[in-house]
């Protein structure tokens, strides 16, 4: 299997990567990938959506924008990266689409973001929920939704920022698989397409190491070729 070198220091040295978190997800369940980025050079920060991501991702969004301020005063950067999980790839996308985020950010990472959306069952029993009632992001990422339409409409790869999304088939989450998808030239990148016998849930790629390769690759804006034997 092809192995990702690591990029080089000066690339990553100091540069500022939001992690930002997903549905239900507390901070501390990215700590282990916020420590790979870290043994690789990188500045990392975990943004935990407001409210776990129960809420408007439009309101989780504007939250997020202030946030990305926030990092760039405090490390001086004029742009930072961004690696979202789930619904933190939606609500990092919606910055960069709808909130003039495309300046702030030069490289924008998801993994299993349900960019076109995915059934409602599939959130439901992710959340150990009955129904929607209640739960605006659950009826948000819904496949259909009027908050998908508008994210959707026009171009998925706004600005100068590189776009990369990652999926696996084995995602519990976003059904239709493919739905964790962009065009407009992001990226796409399926795990099992290179490294068909690895298997890979939903919290799995945020802990994957052949993941993590994919992550680092596109970080350092090199070619995607995962490790399929990554820790």
């Amino acid at each position: 299997a092809a192995t990702v070198p690591s990029a080089p220091v000066a690339a990553t040295a100091g540069r500022p990567v939001i992690v930002v978190g997903g549905l239900s997800g507390v901070a501390v369940a990215y700590e282990p990938l916020a420590a790979r980025l870290r043994a690789d050079g990188y500045r990392v920060f975990i943004y935990q959506l407001p409210g776990l991501g129960l809420g408007d991702i439009t309101a989780s969004a504007r939250s997020f924008a202030g946030y990305v301020d926030q990092v760039r005063a405090a490390t001086g950067a004029a742009t930072v990266d961004v690696v979202g999980h789930s619904e933190g790839g939606l609500v990092s996308r919606y910055y960069l689409k709808r909130l003039g985020g495309t300046a702030a950010v030069g490289r924008y990472v998801s993994l299993g973001t349900p960019q076109y959306g995915t059934y409602v069952a599939n959130i439901l029993k992710f959340l150990g929920l009955g129904s929607c009632a209640g739960v605006v992001a659950c009826q948000q990422m819904s496949i259909g939704s009027a908050f998908l339409a508008d994210l959707n409409a026009g171009d998925d790869t706004p600005g100068a920022v590189r776009y990369t999304a990652v999926r696996t088939l084995q995602d519990e989450l976003v059904r239709p698989v493919d739905n964790a998808t962009l065009a407009d030239g992001a990226t796409n990148v399926l795990i099992q397409a290179y490294c068909p016998l690895r298997v890979v849930g939903h919290l799995g790629l945020v802990l994957d190491g052949t993941t993590y390769t994919v992550i680092r690759a596109a970080l350092a804006g090199a070619p995607v070729q995962p490790n399929c034997l990554a820790l």
